[in-house]
């Protein structure tokens, strides 16, 4: 028989020309997936840079095909009526909106060493006393590492399963064989589809292995968590499309040096967004803080300018937290802004603001703005609290013990009404304050709690004379 190649053409003496189909190079943005056939410094879909990422494309996509597919009007599907599965794990419930439901995919973020295989492992034993089975897979860990830091958290139970493996479709196939009530997956950077040409990590591998994943937890009605690395940047490494796939993201905040430790639900389909739970780290893992609050504002100082509370909605729960600042003479001809657990933005507006309605004269000041604990809050309703503690100290002036500074500030120097006030202020005399500042709006609508005095204010003059006469 004779055989010509030439290329990717074959030619045989019996056979027509064949072409042999091979890979081609595209690039893909790792933000919002779009395909590009070389590479582009901006993203001309979503407006990211730096974010195209080679891949390899085999073959075509198969043309659309129409499948016996039965189209149900929503009135007749019937309602699921299972209950959430709660870990033992307060804190954690709360955030996740009020236990785990079943067959939902749940991605947790977080720096490394912050708390999150920890933190799965303490659900997972709590889930395992009460008799389940729960499948742990670790593509980072053998089982024996494992099996020590579980000794080490008190997280022995018999119930807990342990594999250590990176492919996805054995793990598909223990996980079918085993039907554990829940699935840990730590972490999805790790794991391995062997029908992608690409290495672990890259961003195919991340997509099609969380494909498969969730296309096993809508099935099964198995729960799956998945343990995500965070870039530099702060984001879960690996596409945002990743992000979208799954239920609910949860992210861990704070320094790991830092012992309190804070989980933020960004995105839940079951339950309130922004939601927290606060956890300080001990030495046997992850411990609840039922009350943050209280912790917050333990260590403030008495009759200190510059320290200002104020009350921020997180999520369904009002927390309250203390905004400090400081306003020094400046060394250099521009001044420094420095800031942490606020929107940088947002403080040089209201830093603004404070020179042109209020004459405080703060354009030769270096101005540093903290929230203590370590949480980050970005609601508008803690403007006034930061416009507080900058006066504060500027005029070197405290703020009374027992004052809650709460309002939103407008660019004319107005105070605008915020949200569920009646929740903050009572909140505010839980913890014993007795006079709390807040919009005119909302005092007027305010039922006067016993306790507590509630001032209404309507610009940012009034406020200052209310909380410094």
């Amino acid at each position: 028989m004779l055989l010509l190649a030439f290329k990717d053409t074959i030619i045989t003496d019996n056979t027509e020309p064949t072409t042999v189909k091979k890979g081609k190079t595209i690039y893909r943005c790792r933000s919002c997936g779009y395909d590009s056939l070389k590479w582009l410094g901006k993203c001309p879909e979503c407006g990211e840079w730096d974010a195209f990422a080679e891949e390899t494309k085999t073959g075509k996509a198969d043309s659309l095909k129409i499948s016996s597919v039965t189209v149900t009007s929503i009135t007749d599907v019937e309602e699921n009526d299972d209950q959430r599965v709660l870990t033992g794990i307060g804190e954690f419930d709360r955030v996740l909106g009020g236990g785990i439901v079943p067959g939902s995919l749940v991605l947790i973020g977080g720096d490394p060493g912050i708390g999150k295989s920890t933190l799965m492992l303490q659900a997972l034993c709590g889930l395992a006393s009460g008799g389940g089975r729960v499948l742990y897979v670790s593509g980072e860990e053998s089982a024996r590492q494992i099996r020590m830091r579980g000794s080490r958290l008190g997280a022995g139970r018999e119930g807990i399963l342990l594999v250590s493996e990176i492919d996805v479709d054995i793990i598909l196939g223990v996980a079918e064989q085993e039907k554990p009530a829940v699935l840990v997956i730590d972490s999805i950077q790790t794991m391995y589809n062997s029908t992608v040409p690409s290495a672990p990590g890259s961003i195919t591998q991340v997509r099609e292995s969380t494909m498969k994943l969730m296309i096993m937890a809508k099935k099964s009605g198995i729960p799956i968590f998945l343990i995500g690395h965070v870039t530099k940047d702060g984001a879960i490494a690996g596409p945002r499309l990743m992000e979208h796939m799954v239920d609910t993201v949860l992210y861990f905040e704070g320094d790991r040096n830092h012992v309190f430790r804070i989980l933020r639900a960004v995105k839940n389909r079951f339950g309130s967004t922004n939601e927290i739970g606060v956890f300080e780290m001990g030495e046997k893992g992850l411990e609840e803080v039922p009350n943050p609050s209280a912790v917050f504002l333990s260590e403030r100082p008495e009759n200190a300018p510059g320290s200002s509370v104020t009350a921020s909605m997180e999520g369904t729960r009002p927390v309250l937290v203390e905004v400090q600042g400081l306003a020094s003479n400046t060394a250099y001809g521009t001044p420094r802004r420095t800031i942490l657990g606020l929107d940088s933005n947002r403080v040089a507006m209201i830093v603004a603001v404070l020179e042109k309605r209020a004459g405080l004269n703060l354009m030769g000041h270096d101005i540093f703005m903290n929230v203590a604990g370590g949480v980050k809050v970005d609601e508008p309703s803690t403007d006034l609290s930061i416009a507080a503690a900058a006066a504060s100290s500027f005029l070197d002036r405290p703020i009374p013990q027992g004052t809650v500074v709460i309002g939103e500030i407008g660019l004319t120097g107005e105070i605008r009404a915020v949200s569920h006030i009646d929740q903050r202020i009572s909140e505010a005399k839980k913890m014993g304050f007795t006079k709390c500042i807040v919009p005119m709006s909302n005092a007027k609508r305010t039922v006067q709690a016993n306790g507590i005095e509630v001032v209404g204010v309507s610009n940012l003059s009034e406020a200052l004379t209310q909380i410094f006469s």
